[in-house]
């Protein structure tokens, strides 16, 4: 299964960044083929509403930044994975900008399954986050669910979370 793994989080060696390795090491484990897309290290505008995709455009945005090297790789994704600290009650900024831009495409051909990561400091910020997933992926994107992973305080970077996360990726299929 081709699996694209949409990184919201600054932090290279932060809390979700571990969380994404090892959810990745263990489907790649099972053979399956994971890309990782730090949006953070990319120039992802906001979407302009313009409608140039769904008009002149044929599903293609006319913004040229780094969305461009996003698109072919959704477009052949079988699984979408969501990973964002939890700063204010959802994803991150970065991410939300690549999210947006999904629209351009509207619904991914190949695209089937999603997870999401969340990390944050309290067990009690996550529901914008959840919203947006169940609503814009699972229900608008017709997603199977393979679960919504969270930590937070000292689940972060904790090994037994890393570990649940590692055999996650492992036993999906």
């Amino acid at each position: 299964m081709k699996i694209l793994i949409l990184n919201g989080s600054p932090r290279p060696k932060g809390s979700t960044a571990a969380m994404v390795a090892a959810y990745a090491g263990g489907a790649r484990e099972a053979g399956h083929e994971v890309t990782v897309i730090d949006v953070c290290k990319k120039k992802i505008g906001g979407c302009l509403v313009c409608e140039y995709c769904h008009t002149k455009g044929d599903g293609k945005c006319i913004q040229q930044d780094d969305m461009q090297e996003v698109y072919p790789l959704m477009e052949e994704a079988e699984m979408l994975v969501l990973a964002s600290p939890v700063y204010y009650h959802s994803f991150t900024g970065q991410l939300q900008c690549a999210i947006n831009r999904i629209y351009a495409l509207d619904k991914p051909k190949s695209l089937k399954k999603a997870a999401l990561l969340l990390s944050s400091g309290s067990n009690h910020v996550y529901c914008g986050a959840f919203y947006e997933y169940q609503q814009s992926f699972l229900n608008y994107l017709h997603l199977e669910d393979m679960g919504i992973f969270t930590a937070y305080g000292k689940e972060n970077k904790s090994e037994e979370k890393l570990a649940e996360l590692r055999e996650t990726g492992r036993e999906f299929q």
